[in-house]
C-alpha cells in the first residue's frame, strides 16, 4: 500500500544579508510539521528556498560593487548564509530551490507565455505606487498614511510599460474560495483579504517590469522582466518539475497540502497565487496558513530598524533544540508573539530544565540507585492500581490523539501544551508515590517501586516520541537514557501503553537541559551581541598621528585649492597611476598624476570636485609631469591599504582656496 503523500512548503525567502530569529520561525514550524508527518509514516516533500530576483537585489548588489548573482550567491551559500542557518537549525527540507536556478527560469518563461496565450496577460502602462522593499504594487486607496500598508515604508511613483495579469477576472472565484472553504487559515485572515483587497475592487496586477533587468526575461518581449512575485510563487510547482525536466514529482505531490507563510505575504498566496493556477488550469493548494510575526519591543524584527536577534548567538548559548522548542512552545502559531531573551531563558528553565529534564534525571537516577540500572521483569503491570496510576496511564495513553488533533490544525503550541500536561502529571506522580520512602523497605515495596519507575519511564517515552519533531537530537539522547529501543519510538507505539520493555535498562546520562542562570546569560548575550557587531565592522587600521609639530607659517605656505576633473585616464605601463586633467581656476589646465588606479575607474571621476595642493614643485612620474598632489584619506582594511580621494561639494568653484 502506497504511503500517504504530504507536500508542505515555506515561502522562499528574500536572501537578506542579516538573518535573524524571525527568519527561522516559519521554517522551524514547517520543519516540525514535516517531521510530524514523517513520524506518522507519510511520504513527505518539504520545500524551501530563496527568492533572488527583483529591483531591491539589483540595487543592493550595485551598492556592494558586485553583480546581482554574486550578491545572492554569497548570502545563500556563503558563511552564515541561508543554507548554513538551515543546517544549524536542523531543518530537514527535502528540496531547496533558488529562483536563479536555470530550470526554474526556463519554467517561469513558459508559465508567463501560457498565461499570455490564455488571454490573461496583456500589455499596458503601469502608473501607481511601488514599495521596493516589499516588491509590491499599490493603489492610492490601499496606502496607509501614504505609505506601504505592509511594511510602513515610503512608496515611490512608478510609471513604465508593463504587462498585466487579469486578476480582476478571478475576483468572484477567489472570494468564494476564501469565504466558503477552509483554504485560508487561520480564519481571521479571510476577512482581512476579502474586505481589504477584494470588495474594494480587485485590480489587474502588473506582472512585468522594464525599469531594471535583474529578473526572469520575458522571452517574447525583450526589455521586460517577470514581476518577482509571479516568479517566486511559481516555485511551488517548478520545484516539482512543472514545465521543466529537472524533476518529475508534480503528479505525485501536487496539489500542496499547505503553504506555511508569514502574514505579510498572505495576500500573494491567497489571492494572486490561486488566480494564476486557475488561469493555468492547475489544481489549487489545499491550504494556506498565515502565521504571525515575532515582535521585539513591540515591533517586527527588521534589519532596517536595527532590532534583530541573531539565531547563531542564541543557538550557541542555549542549544538548537532548546531554541526550536521555545519558538514552537511559547507563541500561539497564527498570532504575533513578543520575543525576549528573558522569556527564552524562562521557558528553558521551566519546561525543559524543571519539568522534562527533572523528570528524566530523577527517574533514571532512581532506577540506577534502587535497581542497579535494570528494572525487574513483570514491573509493567500491577494488580491493584492506585487512582494516580490510572490517571497517569490514561493521560499518557490518550495523549497521541490530542496531539494529532492539534498538529493537524497547525497548532504546534497546543500540541506541546498537551505533552507538557503529561510531563507535569508525571512529576506529580513522583511526589504522590514518594519512591524514596518505598525504597526504605525493598522487600515489602520493591515490586510497587519498580512499577512506579516503569510508569514514569513509559510516560516519558510517549512524550519523547511526540517531542521528536521539535527536538530531534535531544529526544534521541533521551530515548537512550530511558532505555527505549527503536521499536518503541514509533508513531504507532505512542498510542500503546506498555510498549517499553519491562526490563528496560535506563542510564543517567548527561543533563539534557541544564538550568540557565538568568543574570549571567543575559550579560553573556549582551557581550556576544556587541562582539558580533564589532566583528561585522571592517577591520580598519589608521595611520598613527604624527607627534612632530609644524609651525603655523609653514602650514600656510601649502596652497590647497578646489579642482574640477575635466578628464581622467590610466597611465600606460602603470598599474597604479591615473592622469588627471584639472581645472584649477587659472584658465590653464593642470596635470596631476595620482596612484589611485586600484580604487577608482577613470570615468567615475570626471566632473568631480577634488582637493589638491597646487604649489608643490613639478616632478616626473613614468616620464610625465605631475604638477601638484591630490589629497586622499588612507587607512588599512583587513590588511590591505585603501585610498579615498577627498571629494568636495560640487558647488565649490574651481580654484577656491581651502583654509
Amino acid at each position: 500500500m502506497d504511503k500517504q503523500k504530504f507536500y508542505i512548503t515555506t515561502p522562499i525567502y528574500y536572501p537578506s544579508d542579516k538573518l535573524h530569529i524571525g527568519h527561522t520561525y516559519c521554517t522551524v514550524a514547517t520543519d516540525a510539521i514535516a517531521r510530524y508527518h514523517r513520524l506518522r509514516g507519510e511520504d513527505v516533500m518539504f520545500l524551501t528556498g530563496t527568492d533572488e530576483h527583483g529591483q531591491k537585489i539589483e540595487d543592493k548588489a550595485k551598492e556592494a560593487g558586485v553583480t546581482p548573482q554574486e550578491f545572492v550567491d554569497k548570502i545563500v551559500c556563503g558563511e552564515r548564509g541561508v543554507l548554513d542557518l538551515w543546517k544549524l537549525m536542523n531543518i530537514s527540507n527535502d528540496r531547496f530551490i533558488r529562483t536563479t536556478d536555470s530550470y526554474h527560469v526556463a519554467a517561469i518563461q513558459r508559465i508567463f507565455k501560457k498565461l499570455y496565450d490564455n488571454g490573461d496577460i496583456y500589455k499596458g502602462t503601469y502608473k501607481g505606487k511601488y514599495c521596493k522593499p516589499c516588491e509590491s504594487f499599490w493603489t492610492e486607496s490601499q496606502l496607509v498614511d501614504g505609505k506601504c500598508p505592509d511594511c510602513g515604508r515610503e512608496v515611490q511613483d512608478a510609471e513604465e510599460e508593463a504587462y498585466f495579469f487579469r486578476l480582476s477576472k478571478y475576483a468572484d472565484k477567489i472570494q468564494d474560495l476564501l469565504e466558503n472553504t477552509d483554504f485560508l487559515q487561520p480564519r481571521s485572515r479571510v476577512n482581512e483579504m476579502v474586505n481589504n483587497f477584494i470588495k474594494p475592487g480587485l485590480e489587474d496586477l502588473c506582472v512585468s517590469r522594464t525599469s531594471f533587468t535583474w529578473g526572469v526575461p520575458v522571452d517574447f518581449d525583450p526589455g521586460h522582466v517577470v514581476y518577482v512575485w509571479v516568479d517566486a510563487l511559481s516555485n511551488y510547482i517548478t520545484a516539482l518539475g512543472y514545465e521543466n525536466d529537472q524533476y518529475d514529482d508534480y503528479a505525485k505531490y501536487w496539489p500542496a497540502d499547505v503553504h506555511i507563510v508569514g502574514k505579510e505575504i498572505v495576500r500573494f498566496h491567497s489571492i494572486i497565487w490561486p488566480a494564476m493556477l486557475m488561469s493555468l488550469g492547475e489544481p489549487l493548494p489545499k491550504h494556506v496558513f498565515g502565521h504571525g510575526w515575532l515582535l521585539l519591543d513591540g515591533g517586527k524584527m527588521s534589519k532596517s530598524k536595527g532590532n534583530v536577534v541573531d539565531p547563531y548567538i542564541l543557538a550557541e548559548h542555549f542549544g538548537v533544540d532548546a531554541l526550536r522548542f521555545f519558538l514552537m512552545r511559547t507563541f500561539p502559531f497564527g498570532t504575533d508573539g513578543n520575543f525576549s531573551n528573558e522569556l527564552l531563558i524562562q521557558t528553558i528553565n521551566t519546561d525543559l530544565a524543571n519539568d522534562l529534564g527533572n523528570l528524566v534525571s530523577r527517574t533514571t537516577a532512581m532506577v540506577g540507585k534502587y535497581f542497579g540500572g535494570r528494572l525487574p521483569e513483570g514491573c509493567g503491570s500491577w494488580d491493584a492500581p492506585e487512582s494516580f496510576d490510572t490517571e497517569l496511564i490514561a493521560m499518557a495513553s490518550g495523549l497521541r490523539a490530542k496531539y494529532e488533533e492539534a498538529m493537524d490544525a497547525y497548532a504546534p503550541h497546543k500540541a506541546l501544551d498537551e505533552v507538557f500536561k503529561v510531563i507535569q502529571r508525571a512529576n506529580k506522580y513522583i511526589d504522590e508515590n514518594a519512591p524514596w520512602a518505598l525504597a526504605k523497605d525493598m522487600e515489602a515495596n520493591g515490586k510497587r517501586l519498580a512499577h512506579v519507575m516503569y510508569n514514569l519511564l513509559e510516560a516519558t517515552r510517549i512524550c519523547a516520541i511526540l517531542l521528536t519533531p521539535f527536538m530531534p537530537e535531544s529526544m534521541d539522547k533521551l530515548f537512550q537514557q530511558i532505555g527505549a529501543g527503536e521499536d518503541c519510538r514509533t508513531w504507532d507505539s505512542a498510542a500503546v501503553w506498555g510498549s517499553l520493555s519491562d526490563t528496560a535498562a535506563p542510564t543517567k546520562g548527561e543533563n539534557l537541559f541544564p538550568r540557565v542562570d538568568m543574570d549571567k546569560a543575559l550579560q553573556e548575550l549582551e557581550e556576544a551581541a556587541e562582539a558580533a557587531k564589532k566583528a561585522a565592522l571592517p577591520d580598519i587600521e589608521l595611520e598613527p598621528q604624527l607627534t612632530e609639530t609644524v609651525d603655523f607659517d609653514t602650514f600656510c605656505k601649502s596652497d590647497f585649492r578646489a579642482v574640477k576633473v575635466k578628464a581622467c585616464e590610466n597611465v600606460k605601463k602603470s598599474a597604479k597611476l591615473l592622469k588627471f586633467t584639472l581645472d584649477d581656476g587659472t584658465g590653464t589646465d593642470r596635470q596631476i598624476l595620482s596612484g589611485i588606479a586600484a580604487y577608482y575607474k577613470p570615468e567615475e571621476l570626471v566632473g568631480k570636485t577634488l582637493l589638491a595642493i597646487v604649489n608643490l614643485p613639478p616632478r616626473k612620474m613614468m616620464g610625465q609631469e605631475s604638477c601638484g598632489m591630490l589629497i586622499s584619506a588612507v587607512h588599512t582594511e583587513k590588511g590591505e591599504e585603501k585610498l579615498n580621494l577627498i571629494m568636495l561639494d560640487d558647488r565649490i568653484p574651481a580654484g577656491a582656496k581651502m583654509c
